[in-house]
């Protein structure tokens, strides 16, 4: 049985090769291990895809990009996995062939918890502890996989969104385009209407509307999104000077770069609304209550956000149902909110 482990001058790496909310709500624990152990070496596992917001956070040292090794032979991956010398692999999102590598690797020290069956055989630590049946936020629950290194208490929200003032945005060029239109507008929001299918949404008709209302108060009204979710609603956007469809056009820096520029966003429970959350902006985000996607597990991290539910209690989202209750929240409410 492990009781502690000093990372005093030793190399950890943590694994999160999911989606980029929930690599935002990881990267407190980077911020947590520097303080604790300034002499650490970070580094994080991650897909190419949310490399770019890995980079934000100056307590990381290096951000391995996962791609690359899927694409290696197992030898060789392993072979390079060694060459770094890694102490400690915490798996915060399981994946077997990862578990799998640093195994063969010969990582000291594999920490993963013990609800999934194929780390009896590749990790040596296994927390026991669940995620679906808590009412903790993501964040303090991965501090779960960190107990061996001093974690005594779950810190609170309000200390982990202190922590990730530590992350910035990069220094990127925009376009053109969206340079001018920014300069030509004093008040500038994000509406982020899409999630690529990892949340309930608000409906492309709520954006719009309240678009609407924001370009008649004098705001300019960034949309951004895919350029695939830019196809499915972008006939529906308003035709005025001050709405810009970004859909397609920037790349991840580029959109850490604008959320930074602006003065609030508006999305579902989705990657942007967790950037502009801890870049310190104003945050609008739509929820459904229902378990495990409610607010509680899911909310954005940062000072200046709001959340909105239709109904906290509602009797469908209870019974874990299909429901569409997110849509029914007020555009009314929501542009209080930014406007306020």
């Amino acid at each position: 049985m492990h009781k502690h482990i000093d990372l005093t001058n030793k190399t950890i790496l943590i694994s999160r090769t999911d989606s980029i909310g929930d690599v935002v709500l990881t990267l407190p624990v980077c911020v947590w291990l520097k303080m604790q152990y300034p002499s650490v070496r970070i580094l994080f596992f991650g897909c190419t895809y949310t490399k770019p917001i890995i980079e934000c956070l100056p307590d990381v040292d290096e951000v391995l990009d996962w791609k690359e090794f899927e694409n290696m032979p197992l030898q060789e991956r392993i072979s390079r996995l060694k060459a770094y010398a890694v102490d400690v692999i915490v798996h915060v999102f399981p994946r077997k062939e990862i578990a799998s590598m640093a195994r063969k690797a010969g990582i000291p020290y594999r920490i993963g918890t013990s609800h999934r069956p194929f780390h009896f055989l590749t990790c040596n630590i296994r927390p026991n502890f669940t995620r679906k049946k808590s009412d903790l936020h993501e964040s303090q629950l991965n501090f779960e996989l960190f107990r061996l290194f001093g974690v005594k208490e779950l810190p609170s929200l309000t200390t982990i969104s202190t922590w990730m003032e530590h992350f910035k945005a990069p220094s990127v060029e925009l376009p053109t385009e969206l340079i001018t239109f920014l300069q030509d507008h004093t008040k500038t929001v994000i509406l982020h209407p899409k999630s690529q299918g990892s949340a309930l949404e608000w409906g492309i008709e709520n954006y719009v509307s309240l678009a609407n209302q924001l370009i008649a108060a004098g705001f300019g009204v960034v949309f951004t999104g895919t350029e695939n979710e830019g196809l499915q609603f972008r006939s529906h956007l308003p035709q005025h000077t001050s709405c810009i469809d970004t859909t397609g056009k920037l790349t991840l820096q580029q959109l850490i770069a604008l959320i930074a520029q602006v003065d609030g966003l508006v999305a579902c429970s989705t990657g942007p609304l967790h950037i502009v959350g801890v870049l310190g902006k104003r945050a609008c985000g739509l929820y459904s209550p229902r378990k495990p996607i409610h607010p509680g597990r899911w909310k954005a991290l940062g000072n200046g956000v709001k959340i909105f539910v239709f109904d906290e209690n509602c009797p469908v989202c209870a019974k874990k149902k299909g429901c569409n209750c997110i849509e029914k929240i007020a555009v009314e409410k929501v542009y209080q909110a930014l406007i306020d």
